[in-house]
């Protein structure tokens, strides 16, 4: 099966967040490989372009990204499901790309093969790791028939 990958501006060191992703990440298979990037320093133009461009040069070779956006789609948990099966099945790494508190810039969203959002609500980047950990989770779960994910409850 394909490397997942999660590349991520920000290193969280001991922080919750990082034990919380590490707690999700540890279920899911295969284990996510994630690739922790410095925060860049200046004016927010500046941070963003020079972030976007550490993301884009720690990006796999041939691999299938998903860029974490707020503009990108929503889908439910199922449906993300559907996806990632759709993306392991190509053969291809699939890395996920979590920009700084800037976000991203316009070339990780044009390299990005998909732009998914979390939502509407404005999330810490850190906290955005161990969502999206959680998510993966659930989605290979569903894939797999797991009854984690109970479909139709509120």
């Amino acid at each position: 099966m394909p490397a997942l990958h999660v590349i991520a501006i920000g290193r969280l060191r001991e922080a919750p967040e990082a034990a919380l992703f590490a707690r999700y990440a540890a279920r899911i298979r295969p284990t996510p490989i994630l690739t922790e990037l410095p925060e860049a320093r200046g004016a927010g133009a500046e941070v963003k372009r020079r972030e976007s461009a550490a993301l884009l040069s720690a990006l796999p070779a041939g691999a299938f990204a998903v860029a974490l956006d707020p503009g990108g789609a929503a889908p439910d948990s199922a449906a993300l499901a559907g996806l990632l099966d759709r993306w392991l099945a190509c053969g291809r790494p699939v890395a996920f790309l979590i920009g700084g508190a800037e976000g991203l810039d316009a070339t990780v969203l044009a390299r990005a093969d998909y732009a998914l959002s979390l939502g509407r609500l404005t999330w810490p980047h850190f906290l955005a790791r161990a969502m999206l950990a959680e998510q993966i989770y659930r989605a290979r779960a569903i894939a797999a028939g797991h009854p984690y994910h109970r479909e139709g409850r509120p």
